[in-house]
């Protein structure tokens, strides 16, 4: 048998880009997908599209015929070629993408790659670790509470500690999937259960009244710079009061890009992102959820998506678009950032 010859690499670097998953937002990753790959500028990099599922890693080639890659150096064999990677495009929403834990293993292999750390990626995922992280650093939060599956919940204590209406929400994961905005008393029990289905953590967190917005964030030649942000209004013709899953990718919200806000307001919600970006140690693009008090005049953060979606329905999109980029000039920048590292 003859040695596999290293692929030629010529003058372009050649990039992984990751998607699929091991969750329900799956789905998401896929839709995501189609707009990374229509923006990725193939004048500047080779790029190699893995579907990453729990019956295995596969590139798919043009004519969707699959070629397992080998986990032990994350390359692939292609005749007689072996193929490695330069840098990785991660668009994985949830696990194992968004978790920090395709993270530790690229870590591991010295190869680098768009999105945050393992570590920040890990904490940013635990709804409840990332509130605890920013309240100890000084950013705005809404009051919560923290269950696992298994503990005993005394309804009567949660309302004795927070005030209705709350949010329940799986604790780790995103696209607001399993969460439900709870007015009394009576409904918490069966909101909880629904979170359960999705998560074997939960977190019930007080309401705070104001404006949603919600931030791209991103560093391009090390300079962390915050997007245009959008405001988002949830509910149309009073199908959704907050902005879940549906509101967020069957279009039933209203998104205004950029936000149409005092730039005294503006100002405000940009530092706070920005700050976050900085706490957390943030790489590539994230996006910050916040709501805006009007009383007491602050954004409090919500959560912070560190791979934000890229649908055509998705907001970092938008965000980018309002700034004046192209897409493609957008990922060439996070790409260029992860090649920076080697």
């Amino acid at each position: 048998m003859q040695p596999l010859k290293p692929f030629s690499r010529m003058s372009k670097p050649i990039i992984a880009f990751v998607t699929g998953g091991y969750s329900g937002e799956a789905e998401i990753s896929y839709k995501s997908a189609i707009t990374i790959e229509a923006n990725i500028d193939t004048s500047k990099y080779d790029y190699y599209k893995i579907d990453i599922r729990k019956d295995g890693w596969f590139y798919v080639g043009i004519n969707g015929a699959e070629t397992e890659v080998d986990k032990n150096d994350f390359s692939l064999t292609i005749g007689n070629k072996c193929v490695t990677f330069d840098a990785v495009l991660i668009g994985i929403h949830g696990t194992p993408g968004e978790d920090g834990k395709l993270q530790g293993y690229f870590d591991l292999l010295n190869i680098s790659y768009t999105s945050c750390d393992a570590a920040t990626s890990a904490i940013t995922f635990n709804k409840r670790y990332t509130v605890a992280v920013a309240a100890f650093s000084g950013i705005n939060v809404a009051k919560s509470l923290h269950f696992f599956k298994g503990d005993v919940v005394d309804v009567k204590q949660v309302s004795a500690q927070l005030q209705y209406p709350v949010f329940v929400k799986p604790n780790n994961g995103g696209s607001s999937i399993g969460m439900s905005k709870v007015n009394r008393e009576d409904d918490l029990q069966m909101a909880m259960d629904k979170a359960f289905n999705e998560d074997a953590q939960v977190l019930v967190e007080e309401f705070i009244s104001g404006r949603e917005f919600t931030i791209g964030v991103c560093r391009i030649n090390n300079e962390i710079i915050p997007l245009p942000f959008t405001e988002v209004i949830a509910g149309i013709s009073g199908e959704n009061d907050f902005f879940d899953f549906e509101a967020k990718y069957l279009g039933r919200s209203q998104e205004i890009t950029p936000a149409v806000v005092e730039e005294s307001i503006a100002e405000k919600v940009r530092a706070a992102a920005t700050k976050i970006y900085q706490i957390f140690n943030c790489q590539g693009v994230v996006r910050i959820d916040f709501i805006y008090n009007e009383a007491k005049q602050q954004p409090f953060m919500l959560e912070i998506n560190t791979v934000p979606g890229q649908t055509a329905a998705s907001l970092v999109p938008q965000q980018v678009a309002a700034k004046g980029w192209s897409l493609k000039t957008f990922y060439s920048g996070l790409i260029d950032a992860a090649l920076a590292k080697k």
